[in-house]
């Protein structure tokens, strides 16, 4: 079923994607083909999934969703861009394609990211692309910038870079990987909720616990494949962690400890949903693919 949906969806975002990405002039061609690069160019598109799943879990339609959808990729793309800079992550490989500073220049790449981040926010508040009402549209905008900034992904980052080389225990770790990765899951699930139009406070409740679950999960099965995949398979440098001195779940607790949290966290997860119909399938087939993905 999540295969079918997964393309599904992917299609629908990547279709609003592309429009989106499209050069206003000459003078922005180089600029512009970075940003698509970056963004058009594989990728699981978790997020977007999220959003579209959350919305329909609550009886909304997917067209209610596309500027949410939209939004959490173009920042999330964002982000991997940055990350994947010589003064961040240092990377050269990135869905199986040479990382956007390799293919361009580090410049590009610096623009491209500012370019992604700044017009997430302008798709959230455009009334055509999020035709939602304008509180919805701020409440939305106000999810999205708090999961971005120093309080959610740009937050963790900064404490990942402070963190290399260092032993952290586990209440640490997690502290970071809920900034890092599991503000940006969360807020897919919160902007998709509220683009059904329906979300109320008991309904919020529930699904955020899914998405602390869900976003913490993703990190775990993160850091599991370093150590099991290849590099081919995950399209990213495999074993970089390890190699850069970085705090991860197995160094922590083990692989094969590690492997059963990850497991531990979906069965949360799928608690929270438990007062959900049928309607919220979607949310559980993800929940369970996050750990058995392989990249």
């Amino acid at each position: 079923m999540i295969a079918a949906y997964q393309a599904q969806c992917q299609c629908r975002v990547d279709a609003a994607l592309s429009e989106l990405l499209q050069p206003p002039g000459a003078e922005l061609q180089r600029l512009y083909q970075a940003m698509h690069y970056s963004v058009v160019n594989g990728g699981k598109r978790v997020r977007p999934l999220l959003v579209y799943a959350a919305c329909e879990a609550l009886g909304g339609e997917a067209q209610d969703a596309d500027g949410a959808a939209c939004a959490v990729e173009l920042i999330h793309a964002y982000s991997l861009v940055h990350d994947d800079l010589p003064a961040m992550d240092d990377d050269d490989l990135r869905r199986g394609q040479p990382t956007t500073h390799k293919a361009f220049d580090e410049a590009s790449a610096i623009l491209a990211g500012d370019g992604l981040q700044s017009l997430a926010f302008e798709v959230l508040a455009d009334a055509e692309r999020n035709p939602h009402a304008a509180e919805l549209r701020l409440a939305m905008i106000t999810a999205l910038s708090r999961a971005a900034g120093p309080a959610g992904m740009v937050g963790g980052q900064a404490i990942d870079l402070g963190s290399v080389g260092q032993q952290l225990d586990q209440s640490a770790l997690e502290t970071m990987h809920r900034y890092k990765t599991g503000a940006l899951i969360e807020a897919s699930v919160r902007l998709g909720a509220l683009a059904s139009g329906r979300a109320d406070d008991v309904a919020l409740k529930a699904l955020h616990a899914y998405a602390q679950a869900i976003g913490l999960a993703f990190q775990v099965q993160d850091d599991v494949l370093d150590v099991e995949s290849d590099t081919a398979t995950l399209g990213k440098t495999q074993g970089k962690d390890q190699a850069n001195h970085k705090p991860t779940y197995p160094a922590l607790l083990g692989l094969e400890q590690a492997k059963a949290y990850a497991l531990e966290l979906r069965d949360q997860a799928l608690h929270a949903l438990r007062a959900f119909d049928n309607g919220a399938e979607p949310l559980r087939e993800l929940a369970r693919y996050i750990v058995e993905r392989r990249h």
